[in-house]
């Protein structure tokens, strides 16, 4: 991977292709922590696509590609949260349309989506991602100790869901 960011850094327009579509299920996830239907999903992949195009030069160390991908993802999907949820109620949100389930994984997705926003983000990053808990405090500027205090709260939650259900 590193071969190939260091070719879209010099302008090879078909590695940085290659690089997007390596990291295009990981960026559908991750969106989909934070919003409930796929035309905000699409919107944020889109910008975080050009975003990266536009700043790739600017990334010092290849091998932290999809962790930069994803920072860049995440500040979108912050911004683009926070200007929907001063135009419109949080009621007015759409369900996640069935397809699109299937790009960003069902089970997984119908699993964590009783949890906040916040949380949801984390859990995909930590279970969905495999990022680390330290990335994920450096990806959402929080302390290490609070993303494991979110996971363990998220997990207790989930298994009271799970014990209500069976």
């Amino acid at each position: 991977m590193k071969v190939l960011v260091r070719r879209a850094q010099r302008g090879s327009a078909d590695s940085f292709i290659r690089l997007i579509e390596k990291n295009k299920q990981t960026l559908m996830r991750v969106a989909y922590g934070f919003f409930q239907n796929e035309e905000d999903v699409a919107d944020a992949v889109a910008e975080t696509v050009a975003d990266a195009y536009e700043h790739i030069r600017e990334l010092k160390n290849p091998e932290y590609f999809k962790t930069w991908l994803v920072r860049i993802l995440i500040n979108n999907c912050n911004r683009m949260y926070n200007e929907n949820r001063n135009r419109t109620g949080l009621d007015s949100i759409p369900e996640i349309a069935q397809e699109s389930y299937e790009m960003a994984g069902v089970e997984f997705a119908d699993m964590i989506s009783s949890l906040s926003e916040e949380d949801r983000v984390i859990f995909q990053l930590f279970y969905g991602e495999n990022f680390t808990t330290k990335e994920i405090s450096e990806l959402l500027y929080k302390k290490e100790s609070t993303v494991k205090s979110r996971l363990h709260r998220g997990k207790e939650k989930l298994r009271t869901q799970m014990k209500l259900i069976c």
